[in-house]
């Protein structure tokens, strides 16, 4: 029989062995569902964020896990953890155009500059490999579609979105430079439009704004005709990608497209979730914002021939998943 004092040391070298993995923007949406994961894939988690777009409740049950540590902080600021760490994902940024339009723009580019920089530097530190969550929109309003990681994009450098489509631009030609010259192991990713549990409500993403009218019993509103189209993600999918992408060959740095390739327009989808929360309501129609892009679609090919990996949630069943995600929220928030 194993005495408790044997037990007890099995733990700490088990500790002692364990993988430090260090998630910035770990409060937010993808952040959230990714510390969960981690930490169930039996990794030890540290999660940093200022909870400027996350909320420290999307990570609360995790707190009393002896695996896990939060650390608030603002990833402009230099980024100091004294213990050893193995891997990083980087997903500190808003990413909603509610967060980085108008007075949050200049905080927006700021987080995706200077805080790859501070990530980096840290990655370098540490001998870490890093992950950089890079996004669709760096391909701005496409000419070419379905979008490959070869297109170069067409973006608006002094648009309203520039803060967020140039900044994750920046961030990537960072993360490429240090891994030329100071030969620090990186991964990036481009993420197309993902959805799913640990989404705020008042995001601003298609997905929430949808689901919450119609929770809330109000009309659909639709920006321009609803013909623009999307390809949707449900988040399990893509952080099994995320997952897969840190854990690659070494010599497979990206950038690869993440994201569902089954196109659907934004009024099938205010369709789907009208018929799934109340059939009585309607869709109202406002104009499109500028340089709101009109296709979106990526070409996965690259991450199906390297990773192995397609998603496997279809959008009726991600749906249901995120509805009823949304209806616990809002009925905790009314208790």
């Amino acid at each position: 029989m194993k005495t408790g004092k044997m037990n007890e040391t099995s733990f700490f070298e088990k500790r002692e062995n364990m993988k430090t993995i260090l998630v910035t923007g770990g409060t937010g949406f993808l952040g959230a569902n990714l510390c969960h994961r981690l930490i169930a894939n039996g990794y030890k988690v540290i999660c940093l964020d200022n909870n400027y777009t996350g909320r420290f409740e999307h990570i609360a049950d995790l707190t009393a896990h002896p695996n896990f540590e939060f650390i608030k902080h603002d990833v402009t600021k230099k980024i100091e953890i004294n213990e050893p760490i193995h891997q990083i994902y980087n997903l500190a940024c808003p990413a909603s155009p509610v967060a980085y339009q108008g007075k949050h723009a200049i905080d927006t580019t700021k987080t995706c500059v200077l805080g790859a920089i501070n990530v980096l530097e840290l990655a370098k530190q540490h001998h870490a490999r890093i992950l950089q969550t890079s996004t669709s929109e760096i391909y701005g309003k496409p000419l070419e579609h379905p979008q490959t990681e070869k297109y170069l994009g067409n973006v608006n450098p002094i648009g309203i979105r520039a803060c967020y489509d140039e900044g994750k631009r920046c961030a990537e030609s960072l993360f490429f430079d240090y891994h030329r010259y100071e030969d620090v192991e990186i991964k990036v990713v481009r993420i197309f439009n993902t959805y799913g549990p640990y989404m705020n409500i008042d995001d601003g993403r298609v997905v929430s704004n949808f689901i919450y009218e119609a929770l809330a019993g109000k009309n659909i509103t639709i920006y321009g005709d609803g013909l623009q189209t999307r390809s949707f993600c449900y988040v399990d999918d893509l952080i099994d990608a995320l997952v897969l992408v840190m854990n690659s060959d070494k010599d497979f740095t990206g950038p690869v497209n993440l994201g569902n390739p089954e196109e659907c327009s934004i009024k099938q989808l205010a369709d789907m979730i009208i018929q799934k929360i109340d059939s009585s309501l309607k869709v109202v129609y406002q104009g499109l914002p500028a340089d709101d892009p009109i296709r979106r679609k990526p070409d996965i090919a690259l991450a199906q021939s390297k990773l192995n990996w397609m998603p496997k949630i279809k959008l009726n069943e991600g749906l249901d998943k995120t509805i009823a995600y949304f209806k616990s929220v809002l009925s905790s928030n009314q208790k």
